[in-house]
């Protein structure tokens, strides 16, 4: 089994910045992609950012050019750094780990974690 555990989500004032981060431990042999995903209530998820094991990265056309998605190979770990945060940032985000078993892969989702920019 794989656990991730998430932080860095708050309340932040327009044009602010936070820095989430998602570790993942447990039975893991190696991780293929990570990745942060948006959910507000009601509403489906949708990805914000996803970074490859070649560290190949796609972003939301929302968020391009103010989030940065990188990752820590030796720590297990994705992070996720919003610069200039606006209002409609506003959502849980959820980490998204895909973990390599065999010829499949695993996938994982964190428990999310709250951000609040106010305006």
């Amino acid at each position: 089994q794989v656990q991730l555990v998430e932080s860095g989500g708050g309340l932040v004032q327009a044009g602010g910045s936070l820095r989430l981060s998602c570790r993942a431990s447990g039975s893991i042999l190696s991780i293929s992609a990570m990745g942060w995903y948006r959910q507000a209530p009601g509403k489906q998820r949708e990805l914000v950012a996803r970074i490859s094991s070649s560290a190949t990265t796609v972003y939301a056309d929302s968020v391009k050019g103010r989030f940065t998605i990188s990752r820590d190979n030796v720590r297990n770990t994705v992070y996720l750094q919003m610069n200039s945060l606006k209002p409609e940032d506003t959502d849980v985000y959820v980490c998204n780990v895909r973990v390599r078993d065999g010829l499949y892969e695993d996938v994982y989702w964190g428990q999310g974690t709250q951000v609040t920019v106010s305006s």
